[in-house]
């Protein structure tokens, strides 16, 4: 049985008495805490409960001409907990990196249900230890997030796509390092082999994406076409791959490996994130499994939840 509390304090009280029978904590619906409780866009911050959806913050954010900069897929279905504690991300990663690098406040309960703060509302605090860096990617496995405090970005005045097609790994890889030794600074730079809305594309399509300034935008297109990307283009590649309910496998590799690693998969359909190695496919070989966790890890975990009643890391 899913527990589905309605505040904080439910919350709190439920991981309490399991903490006190030393037994394991359900799965946990945090869809009832789904409020932003400050948006203060003079100071670019907001304040939000861990239950709200991507989409709809980023809605209400856009009425003042701001955005939170990450952009896994799904955002209708994503949560805020489900962006911090899975460090989800997207093709923008490029350009403005993973939530923890906007993420500056962090409220959270642990397994006996104390309440943990970390970090503030403001973007210069350095007050305390950075505890809230610990939750990003910790899968649930040290507590529970309930509210979040991010720094935001304005919406861009222009963002554009360009594309240019490739007929291999090999060949994509010289188109790679020719764009990380150009001049330009592209917020998303994907790879795909998917078809095209129209039909069977070459077998791989690198798209590049600028936002900001229209100048700015516009020197760094003159830019990508000398090198090729003379395409308009966009990211609905992406919104194709994610369409399917089935399950992508991901492969986390350096950047210089992903062509490698592209070239291994045969026929698998994928996107990647070709700045940063991130790769994800359906079909082709399974990435190697994780290796145990390191000694660190489980003393956060032993630390964190002593009597084990969130999900373990893999042990």
């Amino acid at each position: 049985m899913n527990l589905a509390p309605a505040s904080t304090a439910d919350l709190a009280a439920m991981m309490a008495e399991h903490h006190a029978r030393g037994a394991r904590l359900p799965s946990v619906e945090v869809g009832a805490l789904n409020h932003v409780l400050a948006h203060t866009p003079e100071d670019m911050t907001v304040k939000v409960e861990s239950g709200l959806t991507l989409a709809k913050l980023q809605a209400q954010l856009a009425t003042r001409g701001q955005w939170l900069p990450v952009d896994p897929p799904r955002a209708d279905r994503v949560l805020i907990r489900d962006v911090i504690e899975h460090d989800l991300s997207g093709p923008r990663r490029c350009g403005f990196g993973t939530i923890r690098e906007h993420l500056i406040g962090l409220t959270a309960l642990l397994a006996d249900g104390r309440v943990i703060h970390s970090g503030g509302n403001v973007v210069k605090n350095v007050a305390g230890y950075d505890v809230q860096k610990l939750f990003i990617g910790s899968r649930g496995t040290l507590g529970i997030v309930v509210e979040a405090v991010f720094k935001l970005r304005p919406l861009p005045e222009a963002e554009v796509f360009v594309e240019q097609s490739v007929p291999n790994a090999g060949a994509a890889a010289g188109v790679i390092e020719a764009v990380q030794e150009s001049p330009v600074t592209p917020v998303a730079f994907e790879m795909h082999n998917l078809p095209g809305a129209g039909g069977p594309r070459a077998a791989i399509t690198l798209v590049l994406g600028f936002s900001g300034a229209r100048e700015e935008v516009d020197w760094q297109l003159a830019n990508a076409g000398a090198m090729g990307f003379a395409t308009a283009s966009s990211l609905g590649h992406e919104a194709r791959f994610w369409t399917d309910s089935s399950a992508a496998r991901k492969w986390s590799v350096l950047p210089s490996k992903l062509c490698e690693t592209l070239a291994a998969l045969g026929e698998a359909r994928f996107v990647a994130r070709a700045a940063n190695g991130i790769l994800y496919a359906r079909g082709g070989p399974s990435p190697p499994p994780p290796g145990p966790p390191s000694a660190l890890v489980r003393r956060m975990k032993d630390t964190f939840d002593p009597k084990h009643i969130l999900p373990d890391p893999g042990f």
